[in-house]
């Protein structure tokens, strides 16, 4: 380890998993361009439990992998100027470590943090009981409705709290990387698992010429899958999901929907990423926290949350109209190919991360 920077990973990083990138058998991960373009020390579970021996095993057996990460990378914090945490499962523990030594220890590294959502009970009151946003420097946020949130609460100048666009992988996912199969009539899809509304989704498609696939699952989210205990109508179907794929999913489908559950949070941008990079409009529930990607007639359309009619006269709308839906798939891809892809997601978090690293 010899770099500036340590960029922490909330997993363990698969030995193999840029062969399979390199080999176009899945997408980019996002912490290996950052650390390329950071010039970042990579620090995931795996590091974690070899730094701390058996202290470490103790600790992950008790409170879990998460605390484990967040210690290790405390003990680390003497050979870096800066510490990228990649959300605030490891920042905000990390954060409380680094302010109890403060009095014996000053000096240290500057820190940085993803925040994917801080507006949950506990979360605020943890912020709220130890105020360790005095040692979170940058707190990086996916959705305006967090940033809004951050500042008025604990009182932060908006220079600490940065809004970033979310990313995906445009060379991964990308309209000319698989061949659409042929269908008698369009299909359409709805992808993930965190916070999906697909109770109104099947509502809203029922008896629509129209084949819907679901594909209810997320490596990420530990929700319960919406669809479970209903009815499903004749034109849907659900399917299973690995890495690759969505990406033909989102090729034989003629648009997305994002069913969502009110929240303010990016529920679904990865998914809505992925889709608008392979030229697919996004129907989407308008939602505090989603109205960050899709522009109303661009790149999709907007409708009001667990509303199945309004759903149902969105989707219609778009089967009707294929030149419409075609402009606003290509607007989506031009769209992440300019602001969205994981090259100008990484350039612009290592433009944040210099700014800290000439403060230190």
């Amino acid at each position: 380890m010899s770099n500036q920077i340590l960029l922490t990973v909330s997993g363990i990083i698969p030995p193999d998993r840029a062969d399979q990138a390199d080999r176009g058998q899945r997408q980019r991960a996002d912490y290996h361009v950052l650390a390329e373009v950071l010039g970042a020390d990579l620090f995931d579970v795996a590091a974690a439990r070899q730094a701390t021996g058996m202290f470490g095993r103790l600790l992950e057996r008790i409170a879990g992998q998460h605390l484990l990460l967040a210690w290790a990378t405390f003990q680390q914090r003497r050979h870096y100027q800066l510490i990228f945490s990649d959300g605030e499962q490891i920042g905000l523990p990390l954060a409380l470590l680094l302010k109890m030594v403060a009095w014996l220890q000053p000096k240290r590294p500057r820190h940085m943090m993803i925040a994917h959502v801080l507006s949950v009970p506990k979360k605020m009151v943890f912020l709220d009981l130890f105020k360790i946003q005095s040692h979170i420097d940058t707190f990086l946020v996916y959705a305006s409705a967090q940033k809004q949130f951050i500042e008025q609460r604990w009182k932060l100048p908006s220079e600490r709290v940065v809004l970033t666009p979310f990313m995906v992988d445009t060379t991964f996912f990308r309209p000319d990387a698989v061949v659409p199969t042929p269908r008698e009539r369009p299909m359409i899809c709805s992808v993930g698992l965190e916070r999906r509304d697909y109770p109104t989704l099947m509502r809203a498609v029922a008896d629509l010429p129209v084949d819907v696939m679901i594909l209810a699952a997320s490596p990420w989210s530990r929700r319960t899958d919406g669809t479970e205990g209903q009815a499903l109508p004749a034109n849907v179907r659900l399917q299973k999901f690995n890495q690759c794929e969505p990406r033909q999913l989102y090729a034989d489908s003629t648009f997305l929907v994002m069913p969502l559950q009110p929240v303010d949070f990016q529920a679904g941008v990865t998914v809505i990423l992925e889709a608008l990079a392979m030229e697919r409009p996004v129907i989407c529930s308008r939602i505090p926290g989603q109205t960050d990607v899709i522009v109303e007639g661009q790149h999709g359309l907007y409708v009001t949350p667990s509303d199945p009619a309004a759903l149902r006269v969105a989707i219609e709308y778009l089967l009707a109209h294929p030149d419409q839906c075609t402009n606003m798939g290509r607007n989506g891809r031009r769209l992440v190919e300019q602001q969205m892809s994981l090259e100008v997601y990484a350039a612009g978090l290592a433009r944040e991360a210099q700014k800290l690293l000439e403060a230190v």
